[in-house]
C-alpha cells in the first residue's frame, strides 16, 4: 500500500503538522484577540512597527488561517489522489508566515524569539523539498 511507503507518509505527516500548527495559532489569535494584541503592543512598543500592530496582527492571523486550511486540504488531497499541489502551497505560505514573524521578532530586537522560529523554518524548507518533484523516489 502506497500510504505505508516513506515519501507518501512523510508528506502526509508534514501536511498534517503544518495544518495543526497554523490553524491552532490562527484560531488562538482570534479567540484571544485582546490578549494577543495587548502582548504584541507591549512587545513592539519601542520598534518602528509600534503603530502597525493591530493591522499586522490581522494580516498574520489571516495568513496563518489560510496556511492551515490550505495545508489541511493538501493532506486530504495527498490521501485521496497523492497530489502535492495544495500541500506545496501550504508549505510555501507557511514559509511566508514564518518570514513575517521572523522579521517582526528581529525588528523588536527579540533575538531569542527569532531564534526559536528557526526549527519551524527548517521543517518548512524540508516540507517544500518533500512536496516537490525532487522528493519522488
Amino acid at each position: 500500500m502506497e500510504l505505508l511507503q516513506a515519501i507518501p507518509s512523510a508528506r502526509m505527516i508534514a501536511a498534517a503538522f503544518l495544518a495543526i500548527l497554523f490553524l491552532q495559532s490562527g484560531i488562538d489569535k482570534i479567540l484571544d484577540w485582546k490578549g494577543n494584541l495587548s502582548w504584541l503592543q507591549d512587545h513592539f512598543k519601542n520598534s518602528p512597527l509600534k503603530n502597525m500592530v493591530p493591522a499586522n496582527l490581522g494580516i498574520i492571523t489571516f495568513l496563518e488561517l489560510l496556511t492551515g486550511i490550505v495545508s489541511g486540504i493538501g493532506l486530504v488531497m495527498l490521501i485521496v489522489d497523492g497530489s502535492t499541489d495544495f500541500a506545496m502551497v501550504g508549505a510555501q505560505l507557511a514559509g511566508l508566515s514564518l518570514v513575517m514573524l521572523f522579521f517582526g521578532q528581529r525588528v523588536a530586537k527579540d533575538y531569542e524569539g527569532a531564534a526559536t522560529l528557526i526549527s519551524y523554518a527548517s521543517f518548512v524548507l524540508i516540507a517544500i523539498v518533500l512536496f516537490s518533484d525532487i522528493a519522488i523516489a
